[in-house]
Parts: structure tokens; sequence; C-alpha cells
């Protein structure tokens, strides 16, 4: 006769307890994060560019809200491309995050063997800022925007253009520009933006799409001259440069952002916590007047909605990539 399986009272306790005592345990462990261990944000550029700026100052509100320290850990290189590998490689586990600009949905068509994949190996958890892209050159190197396309125009393949490396989106706006405006000129990639705008003052290199956030105080301070803002409106930091439109050139604007990320199969109750915590931080009036100044805008949105964006802007970027030609020399 087959016997059956009749826990007795007290087996039956037990077992309850046991179950509860797991369940207690994965809550805890779930919100024991991120305790006391600091979080480490990956920037893959250089200090002082328009994507290190953003990450710096949303980690000086974010480690207090979460009660840990949250540092910054520049790792430049390659167009952005060695950064995000060591965040790909990274536990998933929320304590190494990445902070890319939109260069990070353009690099996957201009670096062959990359070692992650930049769909499946992060998780979007948010765009944080859009920074408007500024046309800089030196001073008096350049009237306008007119004067710079008529310029080009007349000796093709005589100037030279700056970016924060290949794929960049220094760069992307740069080639959007130029195929815009039907131009043929050098593109020279940098290391980082700080580099880029020291050549450019220098004269040795013509012109260069910087980040707002870092081009500003030398653009006030008289060291490099504005021609005009890449996006599709005018930058309260500068209201009287033009839009590349304004200034004769339909088709150029671009929009340079600035977004959080985490390595594929972070729980998704950090990558919502993450979320919830930026968009506040974001939104805070203090935030927005910092950003305010450095010719930024806060720029959020849920973490599914990003990872959709992503997934848009990457297949956007693939287009410019073909159309520009671009490679990595």
């Amino acid at each position: 006769m087959k016997k059956t399986f009749n826990p007795s009272r007290r087996q039956a306790l037990a077992m309850a307890a046991a179950l509860a005592a797991c369940a207690f345990g994965g809550a805890q462990a779930q919100n024991a994060w991120p305790g006391t261990q600091p979080i480490k944000l990956v920037v893959p550029f250089t200090a002082g560019s328009g994507t290190d700026i953003v990450a710096r100052l949303v980690a000086e509100k974010l480690g207090p809200v979460l009660g840990t320290s949250v540092v910054v850990d520049n790792k430049p290189g390659a167009g952005g491309t060695l950064g995000a590998a060591i965040a790909a490689k990274a536990p998933a586990d929320g304590y190494t995050l990445l902070v890319h600009s939109a260069g990070h949905l353009v690099n996957p068509w201009i670096y062959k063997g990359l070692s992650y994949d930049t769909i499946k190996d992060f998780t979007g958890i948010t765009p944080m800022a859009s920074l408007p892209n500024v046309l800089v050159t030196a001073p008096s190197h350049f009237a306008n925007v007119q004067d710079l396309v008529a310029k080009a125009k007349a000796k093709p393949g005589s100037f030279n253009y700056g970016s924060a490396g290949n794929g960049s989106a220094t760069h992307m706006n740069a080639e959007v520009f130029r195929l815009a405006a039907g131009v043929d000129a050098q593109h020279v990639p940098f290391r980082g933006t700080p580099e880029a705008m020291t050549e450019v003052m220098a004269g040795r290199v013509d012109w260069f799409f910087a980040p707002m956030v870092s081009a500003l105080p030398l653009i006030k301070g008289g060291k490099l001259q504005a021609l005009a803002v890449g996006t599709a409106k005018r930058s309260p930091a500068l209201p009287d440069a033009p839009t590349t439109v304004e200034a004769g050139v339909p088709g150029s604007e671009y929009l340079f952002w600035v977004g959080l990320f985490a390595p594929a199969k972070t729980p998704q109750p950090v990558v919502d916590r993450l979320q919830a915590e930026v968009a506040k931080i974001m939104a805070s009036p203090e935030l927005k007047e910092r950003l305010d100044k450095l010719g930024a805008e806060p720029f959020t949105m849920p973490s599914a909605q990003f990872n959709k964006f992503i997934a848009d802007e990457t297949a956007k970027a693939q287009q410019v990539v073909k159309a520009a030609s671009i490679k990595v020399d």
C-alpha cells in the first residue's frame, strides 16, 4: 500500500518557519543594498568632459540619499569603449555603474571586436541630462557659421575639426553638421573634450562641437568663440548664439545626452531605486539651477522607456555612421 507524507504539526511549523526565514533572508539581502559599500560610477572620458561633469553633480547628491559614498572613476580612451568594457564585466550587483553619453550607441558600428554588446550587456537606468554642443573656434578664426562653411567649401580637405574620440557625441554632432553643410574636412579625434578644446584655443584645430558644460567658462572668458549651438533650439546659457539650423545649415541639429547604465541582470529593484533617486535629484531646484548655469537641462525617463529609446537611437546612429563613412583609424 502506497504511503503518503503526512507531516506532524511540529514538522509543519518547522517547515513554515524555514520558508519564512528564507523569505526574510532574501528580503533582507535585497534591502541591504547599498549598505555602506561604495558605489562606483565609471566615466569613460577624461575629467572635465561634459559626461564627467554631470556624473560628479549626480554623485555628490546620490551618495547622501543612498547612505553611502558614490565615487567617479574616469577610464578614458577609444571613444568611451574602454570604460564601457570595464563596467560591462563588473558584477551586476549595483555597485559598479556606467555614466556614458549618446556616443555609447555609436560604438558598436565603428569599433570591431568589442568585448561587450551595447544592448545585451547593459540595462539603461535613466538619462540624466541633455547638453547642447556648441560649435567653437579660436577667437576671430571665423566670423560666423556661414564664413566657416564658405571657407571649408572653397578649400576642401584643408580644414580640420576635433572630437572627444571616434564615435563620441562630439564626433557625431560634427559629422551631422558636416554632412548637412556639405563640407569636406579632416577629423582629428582626441582622448577627451579638454584636450580638443586646448587645440582649438591654440588654433591647431579649426572647430569643435564642445559640450556646453565644458566650453561655457572658456567662452565667457574669451578663450573660445561660440558660433552656434547644435541643438534644435537655442540655449538660455548662450541666448545670442543661433542654432546651426538658424545659421543656415538645415538638418544639422543633434541631441547630446548623458545617461546612467548598469551591467545587464542587475536586480530590477536596484535599477528602479536608482532611477527614482536620480530623477528626484535632477528635478531638484538646486540641480536645475546648477545645470542652467552650465547650459544643460534635466532629462530623465523610466528604465523601460530609456531602453526603448536606446534601441531606437542606436539604429539612428548606424545611419549616420554609414552616411559619414565613420571608421576607427
